[in-house]
C-alpha cells in the first residue's frame, strides 16, 4: 500500500462508496457474479468518478493559492459539472472550455422543435444552475486545452490566479484518487471475503483506470482492470493508460508496472465518442430493469454493453466474481434520450 495522507487533499465524500452484489443481473447473464461499485453515489452534484480525482486536484490548486479553476471538455462533460460543483463548495472561480456535441451523422445536432439548442439539457443546463463564471463552446475538434491554456493567461491579466485542470481530470494528481479506490476496493473484497477476477472500467481519458492499476500494483494484487474504451481503438488507447500509469508510478516511487496490466478494449465505443451504439441501449435497459441501477449513455453504458458482450463470450468462469466500477454521468442520460426511444 503507498500513503497518500502526507498528500493534499479535500474530502468530498463521507466514507467508502457502495460495493452491491447484481444479483438478478447475474442470473439473467448466467454468470459470473457481477459486483458494482457505486462511484456514482460520490460526492459533489450527481456524482461520478471525477469526484475522487477532484480531491487531489483542488487540494494542489489551493495549495498553489489558486482562486479561479479553467477546465475543458465537451457540453455534456461530467468532469466540467463536478469541477464547477467543487468550486462552488470551495468557493472559487470557475470558467469552462466545451465542445460541441456532434450527431451520428457527424454534423452538429440540430436544436429541438422549440428552438433550444441541443446542449440545453443534462450537464450543460447543470452548469447554468452551478452558475458557471464562463462557458465558451468551440466547434468539435477544436483544441480545447491550448484555449483553455489562454483563457488561464487573460484570466491572469486580470489578477486571478487561475488553475488549469485538464480533460477528465487526467494527469497524476488527479490519478490518485484511483490510487486511493483501489485500496478501498481491496479493504471492502477483505471485509466480505471476496475473492475478485476481474475489475471492469470504462476508459476515456484513463486517469481512473490508470489510477486503479497503480494502486493495485502498489498493493502487491494481482487483479487484472480490463478497460473498456469509450472513443478509441484499442491500438490508440492502450499507450495513453500505459503512460499515465508509468507516470503514476514513478511519482509513487513504485516499483515498474507490467505493461500487460494496461489492457484497454476498443471494441464497444461505436462510430465515436459519445455516438450511441444498440449495445449500449440494450446495456442501460438491462441494468435498469434488473436492478434499478441507471448508467449513463457515454461511459458506463458502453462499459456495462463491453462487460456483457464478454460474458457472452464466455470470458469468465460462472463463478467468478467481476467487479463494474459504475463511473456515473447519469446526467448525461437525460441530453441523449433520443437514444432510447
Amino acid at each position: 500500500m503507498v500513503d497518500l495522507n502526507t498528500l493534499p487533499r479535500r474530502r468530498y465524500t463521507n466514507g467508502p462508496t457502495a460495493l452491491e452484489h447484481l444479483e438478478r443481473l447475474s442470473t439473467q447473464l448466467g454468470g459470473p457474479q457481477i459486483w458494482i461499485k457505486r462511484d456514482d453515489q460520490l460526492g459533489l452534484t450527481q456524482g461520478g468518478n471525477k469526484t475522487r480525482k477532484l480531491e487531489f486536484l483542488i487540494a494542489d490548486a489551493l495549495a498553489q493559492g489558486a482562486d479561479t479553476l479553467v477546465t475543458a471538455g465537451g457540453v455534456q462533460s461530467n468532469h466540467c459539472r463536478l469541477t464547477l460543483s467543487a468550486a462552488r463548495r470551495e468557493g472559487l472561480e470557475c470558467h469552462l472550455v466545451l465542445e460541441e456535441d456532434l450527431g451520428s451523422d457527424g454534423a452538429p445536432i440540430p436544436a429541438d422543435a422549440g428552438g433550444n439548442p441541443p446542449e440545453h439539457t443534462g450537464n450543460f443546463l447543470l452548469f447554468d444552475l452551478l452558475g458557471a463564471d464562463s462557458t465558451e463552446v468551440h466547434p468539435n475538434g477544436s483544441d480545447l486545452i491550448a484555449r483553455a491554456t489562454e483563457l488561464a493567461g487573460e484570466l491572469e491579466a486580470q489578477g486571478r490566479n487561475p488553475y488549469v485542470i485538464p480533460v477528465g481530470g487526467s494527469n497524476v494528481i488527479g490519478a490518485l484518487g484511483y490510487v486511493d479506490c483501489a485500496q478501498e476496493l481491496l479493504a471492502q473484497f477483505a471485509e466480505v471475503g471476496l475473492d475478485v477476477s476481474s475489475i471492469v472500467a470504462p476508459s476515456g481519458s484513463a486517469g481512473m483506470q490508470a489510477g486503479l492499476v497503480a494502486g493495485l500494483h502498489a498493493a502487491g494484487s494481482l487483479i487484472p482492470v480490463v478497460g473498456i474504451n469509450v472513443s478509441r481503438t484499442q491500438e490508440d488507447q492502450e499507450p495513453k493508460i500505459v503512460n499515465l500509469v508509468d507516470e503514476v508510478a514513478s511519482f509513487l516511487h513504485l516499483p515498474l508496472v507490467p505493461r500487460d496490466r494496461s489492457l484497454g478494449l476498443g471494441d464497444y465505443f461505436g462510430t465515436g465518442y459519445a455516438l450511441p451504439t444498440p449495445e449500449m441501449v440494450e446495456a442501460v435497459r438491462l441494468f435498469a430493469q434488473t436492478q434499478g441501477i441507471l448508467l449513463d449513455p457515454v461511459y458506463t453504458g458502453k462499459a456495462a454493453a463491453g462487460l456483457i458482450d464478454l460474458v457472452r463470450q464466455g470470458r469468465f468462469e460462472s463463478d467468478d466474481n467481476v467487479v463494474f466500477i459504475h463511473s456515473g454521468g447519469v446526467p448525461g442520460l437525460y441530453a441523449r434520450a433520443g437514444a432510447f426511444a
